[in-house]
């Protein structure tokens, strides 16, 4: 299964690319999941199901499937090589965050203050900036050169699907 990573700060649009590639790569006959990290922590369930009861009961695990849909509740983290390992009969995993982990990726920037990250990241496929970072061409061209990898803006939805098509 291929595995492609997005990373960069809150609110540089991670979500959003992501959810504009899927349509894309779909189309591409992909059968593909994604998966979220979230260091804030989440809630998924909601008061008065059952499976809520049974979590607010003291279980630590709790599965719910019917037909079409299936979903697991842990209160545990797993990390992102089992997560993976759970998807494995789908083409693709496009995976938001887990910015230390050794899979392609692309960073997304929200301007030059962002570019730290490049340095904390490996495997960077393609850098995708705010628009906005072309009007500083210096920084935007310094990057990009560095590098040696193409870059994106975030309504470039075809090539960056082409990008991780090529992979």
């Amino acid at each position: 299964m291929k595995v492609f990573q997005f990373c960069g700060y809150k609110n540089s649009g991670k979500t959003t690319l992501i959810a504009a590639l899927i349509p894309q790569l779909k189309r591409q006959g992909i059968r593909l999941a994604v998966i979220k990290h979230d260091g804030h922590g989440f809630d998924m369930d909601r008061e008065g199901t059952d499976t809520y009861k049974f979590r607010e009961a003291g279980a630590e695990g709790v599965a719910i499937a019917s037909p079409g849909r299936t979903a697991m509740l842990r209160e545990t983290e797993l990390d992102l090589d089992t997560l993976i390992h759970m998807y494995t009969d789908y083409d693709m995993m496009l995976v938001e965050g887990y910015k230390r982990m050794p899979y392609p990726k692309l960073v997304l920037l929200r301007g030059m203050e962002d570019r730290g990250l490049l340095d904390q990241v490996e495997e960077i496929r393609g850098i995708v900036v705010n628009p906005d970072m072309l009007k500083e061409p210096p920084g935007v061209q310094e990057i990009q050169h560095r590098l040696a990898v193409p870059l994106f803006t975030w309504n470039e939805t075809e090539r960056i699907a082409s990008l991780i098509l090529s992979l």
